[in-house]
């Protein structure tokens, strides 16, 4: 087990763009260069900027997501990731009170911190106000007397006599600065349609910005008080997630509907109660045996959680990750694939040029073995995408909108599938800015319930493809169901 009183921070911000991930991963960065053990965490769903924390830490960013996973998973997977660390940063997300639409405080940073029992560091964009600074951080600091915000850093903050200003006007409020970052100083780190682009297809470019955010936050903030500040969260109770563990017996019964949100009882397409989320269909895991899981990987599919290739290993899986844009063969001895998201609609013309490899994956799909795909995944498996050639496993187009689709996900399994039995729950998220169109010859893969119910993904044979990211340490069970048709398809 983890010690408890693993020292750490949230940072967090009164809104999205105030400068939460420079901050956060300068901070991993800078703390590291001081020869600490640093885990790297994010609020969220988010795939991309773990990539920055972990070239700030030289560990693995893990997702801290209390609508994906239950607010009862966030303590036991951060100490999971906590293992062997001197200190944890854990970045939040959009505004410190934004949580899950519709669902209170659901998956905020605010909900997580208090689940952490960790203090909360606040980064203001400081560019457009002075004493009006006091006002807003006070409003943060005592909205809820649960959440401790112990301290602030100011960003872009224009001169010395900007900064005087701030920092007389916070006195009032009671509340620290520890950190001030000057507004010509900025580390530019390029987004495109989907936020920034991740690590994979910039990696020489991200480590300079990542040394940069370091070299920022070193000379800008008081890291001996940040320490200090880290050092004094509560101790928490939780023990450490472990895959191996929750792949062979049931997790503790999951809090009622209420504490989760509530959702309607009937699915569209179906009735099936949903089981309970994590309890494994069959006993104990089965040692690796050379069963081979091919996981999608490279510039095209960098949308992937740690847990999920752990879980797969502790299912049995020996997990070989391959690159679809340069590999023209699946691994050998390949007996079920996952292909998470990522980006392929940037990389259609590459993806479509390997032929070789659309056809390995055409024929596996085709022998019935276990196919599962996300998001990307989904587009991947499409006859086409914006016109391009892509594997062919399902008779459906993809293209390119205008339109984001964005949201968190309340799904029930419709049918029995390679991942999931039939009235099997998960929550799951969706982001992209595609379409598809589906041809025929599938059946739905979730019921998506809530206030607009539909259906979505597709199951044919083998494949099991959805637009919904899943964490999967929320369903151990799909890992088992998935290793176990590899070894019988």
């Amino acid at each position: 087990m983890v010690s408890a009183s693993v020292p750490r921070l949230v940072v967090a911000a009164p809104s999205s763009g105030s400068g939460k991930t420079t901050v956060a991963t300068g901070l991993m960065a800078a703390f590291a260069a001081r020869g600490l053990a640093v885990s790297p965490h994010k609020v969220g769903p988010d795939y991309i900027d773990p990539g920055y924390h972990a070239l700030a830490t030289g560990r693995v960013g893990r997702n801290l997501d209390a609508y994906l996973c239950g607010p009862e998973l966030v303590g036991p997977l951060f100490l999971h990731g906590a293992q062997g660390c001197d200190i944890a940063v854990v970045e939040g997300v959009m505004g410190l009170y934004d949580g899950a639409a519709g669902e209170g405080e659901l998956a905020s940073t605010a909900h997580v911190a208090k689940l952490l029992r960790a203090p909360v560091v606040l980064v203001v964009d400081a560019s457009s106000q002075s004493r009006s600074v006091a006002a807003l951080v006070h409003g943060f600091a005592s909205w809820d007397p649960e959440v401790r915000v112990g301290g602030v850093i100011l960003n872009k903050v224009a001169s010395d006599r900007h900064e005087e200003l701030l920092r007389e006007a916070l006195e009032q409020a009671g509340v620290p600065v520890l950190g001030v970052l000057r507004r010509a100083a900025q580390v530019d780190t390029p987004s495109r349609h989907l936020g920034l682009v991740p690590v994979a297809e910039r990696h020489a470019a991200a480590v300079e910005a990542v040394a940069a955010m370091a070299a920022q936050v070193s000379e800008g903030c008081d890291l001996d008080a940040l320490a200090g500040l880290a050092r004094s969260a509560g101790a928490l109770s939780s023990a450490a997630w472990d895959a191996a563990e929750v792949v062979s017996s049931p997790p503790p019964p999951l809090p009622s509907p209420s504490s989760r949100g509530s959702a309607p009882s009937t699915p569209p397409g179906g009735s099936a109660a949903p089981r309970t989320p994590g309890r494994p269909e069959r006993p104990g895991p089965q040692a690796p045996d050379g069963l081979v899981v091919a996981v999608a990987g490279g510039e095209a599919f960098t949308f992937s959680y740690a847990e999920t290739t752990e879980l797969l290993t502790a299912a049995g899986a020996d997990v070989v990750t391959f690159d679809p844009l340069r590999d023209e063969e699946l691994p050998e001895g390949t007996a079920g694939l996952v292909i998470g998201g990522g980006f392929p609609e940037v990389y259609a013309s590459e993806l479509s040029a390997n032929e070789p490899l659309r056809k390995a994956v055409a024929a596996l799909a085709a022998s019935g073995a276990p196919v599962a795909a996300e998001c990307a995944g989904l587009l991947y498996l499409c006859r086409e995408l914006d016109g391009l050639p892509m594997c062919g496993v399902l008779d459906a187009s993809a293209r390119m909108t205008e339109r984001l689709t964005l949201g968190y996900r309340d799904a029930v399994a419709l049918g029995d599938s390679v991942l999931a039995a039939a009235g099997t729950r998960m929550r799951g998220h969706e982001f992209h800015r595609t379409a598809v169109e589906p041809g025929s010859g599938t059946e739905p893969a979730w019921g998506v319930r809530g206030p607009r119910p539909r259906v979505e993904g597709f199951v044919e044979r083998g494949v099991h493809a959805s637009y919904l990211h899943t964490h999967w340490a929320s369903e151990p069970g799909v890992a088992r169901r998935f290793v176990e048709r590899c070894r019988t398809s």
